[in-house]
């Protein structure tokens, strides 16, 4: 059973998204509109969220994510607004989760979604990502503190940036460190500079279908 955490409001106002498809509308309202869904979901007509519809998404357990360029890393987002039809029936309420991972891609990293879990604890694939999160270069003997301040660090951005900095707390658990894998391989050898990506929750992760969600 998830255990979701009350989100702070900030406003009540509706917000809405346009769409460009034939089907009905979607908007987005805050969670102070939070309700059920008005029919189970045997009886309720299925509903299709099209393809580019965007779903603002939060993450809870650290101010950032700090990984390598290729690495790969298991995460969890929640979703910070309703996400309703023109009707006002909640299609993806605020406060379900979305279970992915953070992984290479062409630039830099991006964030790749695999499941959407409700707070009812219904489940069903999701084609959603992130937009891609390019690299911040790290030069060897930098102090790390900006950097890593509030963030769970993959295994592999910490294992590099201890041993590029020299900064051995970062490899003893002194920081956050997530739950990610991969080989430093030759990153840290010889060089005087490596690369991480820096992921602020905030702007980076928002999420855009890349295929239409029939929601069951």
């Amino acid at each position: 059973m998830f255990r979701f955490n009350s989100w702070k409001a900030g406003t009540a106002a509706l917000t809405a998204v346009a769409i460009a498809t034939g089907s009905t509308p979607i908007m987005l309202t805050t969670p102070a509109s939070a309700q059920l869904f008005p029919q189970s979901p045997q009886s309720r007509t299925q509903v299709t969220i099209p393809t580019g519809t965007s779903i603002p998404v939060q993450y809870d357990q650290a101010e950032k994510i700090v990984i390598t360029p290729t690495e790969t890393m298991p995460v969890t987002l929640k979703v910070a607004a309703n996400i309703v039809n023109r009707s006002g029936s909640i299609l993806i309420p605020a406060g379900s989760l979305v279970v992915g991972q953070m992984q290479p891609a062409e630039g830099g990293s991006q964030f790749i979604a695999r499941e959407l879990v409700t707070y009812q604890g219904m489940r069903q694939p999701i084609n959603a990502s992130s937009d891609v999160i390019g690299t911040t270069q790290v030069s060897r003997g930098t102090s790390t503190g900006s950097i890593l301040k509030g963030a769970a660090v993959g295994a592999a951005a910490a294992a590099l940036l201890g041993l590029l900095t020299g900064d051995n707390s970062i490899a003893t658990g002194e920081v956050l460190i997530g739950t990610g894998a991969g080989a430093l391989g030759g990153l840290v050898l010889g060089r005087k500079k490596a690369d991480v990506v820096v992921v602020d929750p905030d702007t980076d992760l928002d999420l855009t279908l890349r295929s239409s969600l029939a929601l069951r």
